[in-house]
């Protein structure tokens, strides 16, 4: 008997076939009783929230609440009222008293996503809350005694946030008590048919289609050899589009573009060839070599929505390296660029 998929299972995400994933659960079983702060590195996408949630539902606080803010996703003048509360009259427009998210988290535990997008000014009052377990609503005087569990997540590079002068050294100490890494997609590739597999029976069972019918090996191919620069995320919504559409070729098309032409065997299109056949193998080697080479930059800007740094990492070259080959190449957002995955 098949069991029936929840709208939510965290655990999907751990019971996976990876290697890094499982032994990602055996530390995640052995901090998750206790109480010490937790922050969880990641690109976007990479589940980081599924990772908070599990840790959460294995604590000894899991029948507390979970509370849940995404610090980048607040304006900068009401993230501190929206953690810690105001009090009846501290600003125009405060009628009433009203409880932060860490009240309202209260011998539960506090999901701060995106803690990188905390103003330093604001650092200071969180530190205070991870020493003392204490602070003081907007507009009062006393103070409020809180019992929760800090979890916080990023995608920035906190380390060069704090040389830039951004980021609190005593808070990322006092936050980076037990620092998880959950690598991208891209880097635990195995996972990709395991995940694809219950995304597709998650969303087949929601909008009952397709009759339970498994990818085809060529979708799986192609998924395998795509880089994934949104990671669960992106693959997660992908399989949506399959299902509501039901139809693979629409949505890979639309993931590929034109590359899907190239057959995934990485052979040079038949056009290029036409145009290599009067040079001697020399040149069609470095001529190769070049629209190879430039597809590639193009390929990786596009899928980094232009974001050099990113699109260096992922090529695997220094960013002077690729400033430099954007430049010789001539590719510009409106050469070659029009199309963003």
């Amino acid at each position: 008997m098949v069991s029936k998929i929840l709208p939510f299972d965290p655990y999907w995400l751990l019971f996976s076939k990876s290697s890094k994933m499982v032994r990602l659960k055996a530390v995640i079983d052995q901090i998750a009783p206790t109480d010490i702060p937790i922050l969880i590195k990641g690109e976007s996408g990479t589940g980081k929230e599924l990772i908070a949630r599990a840790i959460f539902s294995k604590s000894l606080r899991a029948d507390k609440p979970f509370v849940k803010i995404n610090c980048a996703a607040i304006p900068r003048e009401l993230i501190e009222s929206e953690l810690f509360g105001y009090e009846k009259g501290a600003f125009t427009g405060a009628h009433a008293r009203k409880p932060g998210k860490f009240e309202l988290a209260n011998g539960g535990t506090i999901f701060l996503d995106e803690i990188g997008a905390i103003d330093i000014s604001l650092q200071s009052k969180l530190l205070q809350v991870l020493q003392d377990s204490e602070f003081s609503r907007l507009g009062g005087k006393g103070h409020v005694n809180v019992d929760t569990r800090v979890i916080a997540a990023t995608k920035e590079d906190l380390e060069q946030a704090m040389e830039e002068g951004h980021f609190r050294k005593d808070f990322y100490y006092r936050l980076n008590v037990v620092t998880i890494f959950i690598s991208p997609l891209r880097k635990r590739r195995e996972e990709i048919p395991h995940l694809a597999d219950y995304f597709l029976r998650l969303y087949n069972d929601r909008y009952n289609r397709r009759n339970g019918q498994p990818l085809s090996r060529k979708t799986l191919r192609l998924f395998d050899q795509y880089d994934w620069p949104g990671n669960v995320r992106e693959l997660e919504n992908v399989i949506k589009r399959i299902v509501i559409l039901d139809s693979e070729e629409a949505v890979i098309h639309d993931l590929w573009g034109s590359d899907i032409s190239r057959n995934n065997q990485g052979e040079i299109p038949g056009g290029a060839i036409d145009s290599l056949v009067e040079m001697n193998l020399k040149e069609i080697g470095r001529e190769a070599s070049h629209r190879a080479e430039r597809e590639a930059i193009q390929r990786a800007l596009a899928r980094t929505r232009w974001n050099r740094k990113e699109a260096a990492h992922l090529l695997q070259v220094s960013y002077k390296s690729l400033l430099y080959k954007i430049k010789e190449y001539g590719i510009d957002k409106l050469n070659g660029m029009t199309r963003e995955l």
